[in-house]
C-alpha cells in the first residue's frame, strides 16, 4: 500500500493533490512549537522540499510545548533537530536546516523559489517581514500565533490581503510566551491548523484558506473563523530593516536606555527615549530608522513621529527572532 494511500483516496486530495504536494517547496520560519505541530504533518503528507530556518537552540523551558524535542536535545540547533525527525518521518522528501535567525537582510534569498511560506516564529517582526515581501513576490503566507490561552491561524498574501490590511496597526500588547506564558496544547492546535491551511493552498483548495483567519479561545473552546478577502492594505505601513541594512546618511535612533541595551543597534545610534523623541529628535530630510529589542518600541514610535518626520520611517528589531 502506497505512504500516501489513506489522503490519496481523499477526492480533495486525489493523485493531482499528492502531485502538487510532491513538487512543492514550502519554507518554514521558526522550528518552534507552533512548527511542532505543522513540520511532521508537512513531512508525512509528502512535502517535497522543506527549508526549516531557526537561529536558537533547544532549551528545557522549550519542551512543554516544542515537542519534536527531547532532554537529550538542550543545546543543540532547532533546525537541525526538527529536520533530521522530517527525514525519519519521510525519507523520500528533501529538507534543509538553515541556522539562522531570519532578518529582513536575509529573507530575500531565502524566499528565491518557494512556492510557500509558513510563519512559526511567533514573531510580528518577522511576521511582518515576511508578508510584506510575500505580498511583493505573490507567495502565499500562512502565518500562526499563540499566547496563553489562544490563538489564530491566517492565510496572507499569494493573491490574498497581507497581514499588514488585517493587522495594520502595532499589536496592543507587547507579551510574548516567556513573559505571559501559553499551554502546550494550544500551541500544538494553532500549529496543525496552519498546516492544513498550507497543504489546502498547496493543493488549491475552494474555498481558499488565502484570505481566511481562524481564532480559537482555549478558555471557552471555541473557534471562530472570518474571511477579509476585501480587505484594504494600509496607506502607511512602516518596514523593518536589518541593522546592517541602515545607511550613513540615515538618522538611526536607539530607543533603549543604556541600562537596557548597553550596545546599541547600529554604532551610529543616537539614545533618544520615546518620550523624548518629539522634543529631542532632529528632524532632517532622509530615512529615519527607529530601533529597539522587538521593534513593537519602534512601531509605537513611528506612529507618534510621522506627525514631524517629513521623509521615510524604518524600523529595526535588534534582537527579534
Amino acid at each position: 500500500m502506497s505512504r500516501y494511500a489513506r489522503q490519496v483516496i481523499l477526492p480533495e486530495v486525489g493523485a493531482d493533490g499528492q502531485v502538487a504536494l510532491a513538487t512543492a517547496h514550502v519554507l518554514v520560519i521558526g522550528a518552534g512549537g507552533l512548527a511542532a505541530s505543522a513540520l511532521p504533518l508537512l513531512a508525512g503528507a509528502g512535502v517535497g522540499q522543506i527549508t526549516i530556518v531557526d537561529g536558537d537552540t533547544v532549551e528545557l523551558s522549550n519542551l512543554h510545548r516544542q515537542t519534536m524535542f527531547t532532554e537529550g536535545d538542550q543545546g543543540r540547533p532547532k533546525a537541525e533537530v526538527a529536520a533530521s525527525l522530517c527525514r525519519a518521518i519521510n525519507g523520500e522528501i528533501a529538507v534543509e536546516a538553515v541556522v539562522a535567525t531570519l532578518t529582513p537582510a536575509n529573507a530575500p534569498a531565502l524566499l528565491e523559489g518557494v512556492t510557500l511560506v509558513m510563519d512559526c516564529a511567533d514573531s510580528y517582526a518577522v511576521s511582518y517581514t515576511l508578508s510584506d515581501l510575500c505580498l511583493a513576490q505573490n507567495i502565499p503566507l500562512i502565518t500562526g500565533s499563540a499566547l496563553a490561552l489562544s490563538g489564530y491561524a491566517a492565510g496572507v498574501c499569494g493573491g490574498a490581503p497581507s497581514l499588514r490590511a488585517v493587522f495594520p496597526e502595532a499589536p496592543e500588547s507587547g507579551a510574548s510566551c516567556a513573559t505571559a506564558g501559553v499551554m502546550g496544547p494550544v500551541v500544538a492546535l494553532i500549529g496543525a491548523m496552519q498546516a492544513q491551511m498550507a497543504l489546502a493552498t498547496l493543493m488549491g483548495h475552494q474555498p481558499s484558506p488565502l484570505g481566511q483567519m481562524v481564532q480559537f479561545d482555549a478558555k471557552t473552546m471555541r473557534s471562530a473563523p472570518f474571511r477579509f478577502d476585501a480587505a484594504p492594505e494600509p496607506d502607511t505601513a512602516f518596514g523593518f530593516v536589518a541593522p546592517e541594512m541602515l545607511r550613513a546618511e540615515d538618522t538611526i535612533v536607539e530607543l533603549r536606555g543604556e541600562d537596557e541595551a548597553p550596545v546599541a543597534a547600529h554604532p551610529d545610534a543616537r539614545r533618544i527615549l520615546p518620550i523624548q523623541l518629539k522634543d529631542k529628535l532632529p528632524i532632517a530630510e532622509g530615512r529615519l530608522a527607529l530601533c529597539c529589542g522587538t521593534g513593537l518600541r519602534a512601531w509605537r514610535a513611528a506612529e507618534i513621529t510621522q506627525e514631524i518626520w517629513p521623509g521615510e520611517i524604518v524600523l529595526v528589531a535588534a534582537s527579534a527572532s
